[in-house]
């Protein structure tokens, strides 16, 4: 017994020396930080308040994870609020998305979309799934599709290996088709089997001879894969435009460094345009340039900024004659997304997408060349709502990444432009991406895809047509600043049909 009692003794003594210790090194830490502080003169808060100046660091990290999951009303936070990311986690999960009560969504706000309900709604024997569409009819090797709502760019880099093995694979028993984005066409992008855009950035990774100009023969090693179904060149994207493509260093791992022909662990910096592209002409000319060598059809993605710029590109085509016109344009947004961009671009530079799409559509209209030239429509369109409006205003086809992001398991982290994604999509960290597991995530990207267009076809069943491409702008309400509402077609009228409706269908819509 006593032997017993002097070893509680004793380790009752060992706790209480160690807890001394402790409480001397805090005291000893916090002295040092004091001293570090009080003598620094970089950050006047510290300098004041010593120690305690520095909780306001920390607090202003929190921050931003206390207002997600505890503070911010669901249609409150910014880039996505919580009703948008539920509506896709469940889409994705396949699971029941109807929600109890009553919409919380505000219809008062002015910009506000809502569509027109038809008073006889097409019956469920009369609904007719998306029609197949031809981009590049008169190409080598057209692409044919039937998917409205398909995988927008994202690099390999910019996002991680299983994440693209997730995508590629998801894709493929989707039957839609995803984008390389600027960093190249990787092995992942092939494994899954899906249909693929290959996205030539203004650094033309993948693509480029050593002296960054665009390499012949790689394009045609890449346009020999049966996967690579269309070509888009970048002229910019909706959150930076005017600015290139930013990979940060700690991203850039050898495999990716070989694939872009790039530094290990340096900075990948885009030049912000393509240098040998200065005028609309040198656009129709290297899309006629990328269409030729490989065969398939070829556009262009931008953000719309000077309008004029659509009457010089289009008087170009018609002056040249319609072959030369791109088979596809994509307009992004200004609300688009990234992994890293300035914010002086981010916030304030571009048009937004309600306002470029009718544009862009309606001068195609203008100069008679809408028959001839596919629209695909890009920046923020993660719900059936979204996509339902673009294809209102004019889009053939719509495509999303951040949707697609978040069935991977995205939790709008915001470390997009880190190595330190806590699901695994945009980091190249072994230990994180284990998290995601791209068997499972290829079948969510399958369920948001398909429940996207299903969602997509209740509301153009509502409206009285019996497929989503025969949506029309007279479909489709905005809200003005009086808090009435004007129908889509009377903001912006239709100078002709839409070209993916045909003519008796739409008499009969």
């Amino acid at each position: 017994m006593q032997e017993g009692s002097n070893l509680v003794a004793l380790a009752l003594d060992m706790m209480a020396t160690l807890f001394v210790v402790a409480i001397g090194l805090l005291l000893f830490a916090v002295l040092v930080m004091y001293i570090v502080d009080i003598t620094q003169t970089k950050q006047a808060i510290r300098r004041n308040y010593p120690v305690i100046g520095r909780f306001r660091y920390f607090f202003e990290h929190i921050g931003t994870f206390f207002r997600q999951y505890f503070f911010a009303m669901d249609r409150e936070e910014m880039p996505f609020n919580r009703a948008e990311r539920s509506w896709i986690y469940r889409a994705a999960k396949n699971v029941d998305s109807t929600v109890p009560f009553g919409s919380t969504r505000d219809l008062r706000h002015p910009g506000t979309v809502f569509f027109v309900n038809c008073a006889f709604p097409t019956l469920g024997e009369d609904a007719m799934p998306p029609q197949p569409i031809t981009f590049g009819p008169q190409c080598a090797q057209p692409y044919i599709s039937a998917s409205i709502f398909n995988i927008s760019g994202m690099s390999y880099g910019a996002i991680s290996r299983p994440a693209i093995l997730a995508l590629s694979n998801g894709a493929r028993l989707a039957d839609c088709w995803m984008n390389t984005g600027e960093g190249g066409l990787s092995p992942y992008h092939l494994e899954g089997g899906g249909d693929i855009v290959f996205q030539i950035g203004t650094a033309k990774y993948g693509v480029c001879d050593a002296h960054g100009k665009l390499d012949d023969g790689r394009l045609r090693d890449i346009a020999a894969h049966r996967q690579v179904r269309m070509f888009e060149i970048k002229l910019s994207q909706g959150a930076k435009p005017g600015k290139g493509g930013i990979l940060p260093g700690a991203k850039v791992t050898p495999e990716i460094a070989q694939i872009r022909g790039i530094p290990v662990r340096t900075d990948s910096i885009s030049p912000n345009r393509h240098p040998e592209i200065c005028n609309v002409g040198d656009l129709l000319d290297m899309v006629a340039h990328v269409r030729n060598i490989t065969g398939k059809p070829t556009g262009f993605k931008m953000v719309v900024g000077d309008e004029g710029f659509f009457d010089d590109l289009f008087a170009e085509i018609v002056r040249r004659g319609e072959q030369a016109a791109p088979d596809f344009i994509t307009i992004d947004g200004a609300e688009g997304g990234t992994g890293a961009a300035p914010m002086s671009l981010l916030d304030n530079m571009g048009m937004p997408l309600r306002e470029a799409l009718p544009l862009a559509v309606d001068k195609l209209c203008e100069y008679g060349l809408r028959e001839r030239v596919r629209v695909i429509a890009s920046g923020k369109l993660v719900n059936p709502a979204e996509v339902a409006w673009a294809l209102c205003a004019g889009a053939d086809v719509a495509v999303s990444a951040r949707a697609f992001m978040f069935a991977l398991g995205c939790i709008q982290a915001l470390q997009c432009n880190k190595d330190t994604c806590p699901t695994g999509i945009t980091t190249h960290n072994p230990r994180l991406q284990k998290g995601l597991d791209p068997e499972s995530k290829a079948v969510r990207v399958l369920h948001l895809a398909k429940n996207m267009v299903y969602e997509v076809g209740v509301i153009a069943h509502a409206c009285g047509v019996a497929s989503p491409r025969l949506l029309q702008r007279r479909h489709a309400r905005i809200v003005t600043a009086n808090g009435t509402s004007t129908p889509l077609n009377e903001l912006y009228p239709w100078r002709h049909p839409q070209p993916h409706v045909m003519r008796d269908e739409v008499e009969n819509a």
